[in-house]
């Protein structure tokens, strides 16, 4: 049975380079094969990380809008969610409302 919105989809406490690729394939069959149209993914487990922890979410992000669901993180890092603007892909993992909120900070 695939999880639903009730049991998110965890990340683990380190995810980089190493081992992005094992997270990667564990987490992508279970993103398509979720119950509901909406994945949600765990990531506040995470504190050690690298720019492969993005490259995992993206590549779920990108599984999830194969077979129609929308991918949804919660918890990310603020030093993820630094790395995610920085690299310009925050606005693929965090939604509208949490994006909006950080610039009203960020401007005053």
């Amino acid at each position: 049975m695939a999880k639903s919105a009730t049991h998110p989809l965890q990340l683990p406490k380190e995810l980089t380079y190493r081992q992005g690729r094992d997270c990667l394939l564990r987490l992508r069959p279970l993103v398509t094969a979720h119950a509901d149209a909406q994945v949600v993914v765990d990531a506040s487990a995470v504190k050690v990380f690298d720019s492969a922890a993005l490259a995992v979410l993206l590549a779920c992000r990108r599984a999830a809008q194969e077979v129609g669901k929308q991918l949804i993180v919660t918890g990310l890092p603020k030093g993820l969610q630094s790395m995610a603007a920085l690299y310009g892909v925050d606005v693929l993992l965090l939604p509208p409302l949490m994006l909006s909120a950080d610039a009203a900070i960020k401007q005053g």
